[in-house]
């Protein structure tokens, strides 16, 4: 036994199911060898990555629609990879990332149950400059503004992996962290727009939730 349990979702994203290996519940964690400890992934904040969450949703369904044509993407924090998903699914060039110990296998695990081809994936912590990783026209995350201090580390993502002409695409449930961010995007040449408005959960009515496009034109 992994010391967690697992359940499968159904998800539908724009009118196409795909069926997704997600923890079973918030209460889930397991860390024998002490290497989310050693990643810095908190116990308390150990399951999230295992969720499909709202924020993950309204960007997969984005992605299931958005031209991606000729484009390299990375996903920031990919999770379960359902966006990723979505982009294999349409055959793009994709690259998932995330820094959690169990998000290279449960991607994997999620690209075999909808019979799609091995989603190409790097461990990124963002704090971490990764010189191989090359630069991408397109870059995406849901929620991964979460604690103050990441919006530092992902503007300066964005200078080390966006391609002179790029886009960065942001769903962000309303933490209260975009206003430095935006700022530090805005020094690097980006436009900035917004639309939108979910919930924080699957019982909410539409909130604070904003689909957030980042746009630079060498």
């Amino acid at each position: 036994m992994p010391g967690y349990t697992t359940r499968i979702l159904t998800v539908a994203v724009n009118g196409h199911e795909f069926r997704i290996r997600a923890l079973s519940d918030l209460q889930q964690f397991a860390d024998p060898t002490g290497r989310a400890e050693r990643a810095g992934i908190h116990s308390s904040l150990w399951s999230l990555f295992g969720q499909v969450w709202p924020a993950g949703r309204v960007l997969a369904e984005t992605m299931s629609q958005y031209d991606v044509a000729g484009k390299r993407i990375l996903e920031l924090g990919c999770g379960l990879g359902l966006s990723s998903l979505v982009l294999a699914h349409r055959g793009a060039n994709v690259v998932a990332s995330d820094h959690h110990p169990l998000a290279e296998s449960f991607l994997a695990y999620n690209a075999g149950l909808n019979d799609l081809p091995a989603v190409h994936y790097r461990d990124l912590p963002w704090e971490m400059p990764d010189t191989s990783l090359g630069r991408f026209d397109l870059i995406i995350g849901s929620d991964v503004l979460y604690e103050r201090g990441h919006g530092v580390q992902i503007a300066a993502m964005m200078e080390r992996h966006a391609k002179p002409t790029a886009e960065l695409l942001l769903t962000d449930p309303g933490r209260g962290n975009l206003g430095g961010f935006s700022r530090a995007m805005a020094l690097q040449g980006y436009e900035a727009s917004e639309e939108g408005g979910f919930g924080e959960d699957e019982s909410s009515s539409p909130g604070r939730g904003r689909l957030l496009r980042y746009a630079r034109t060498a």
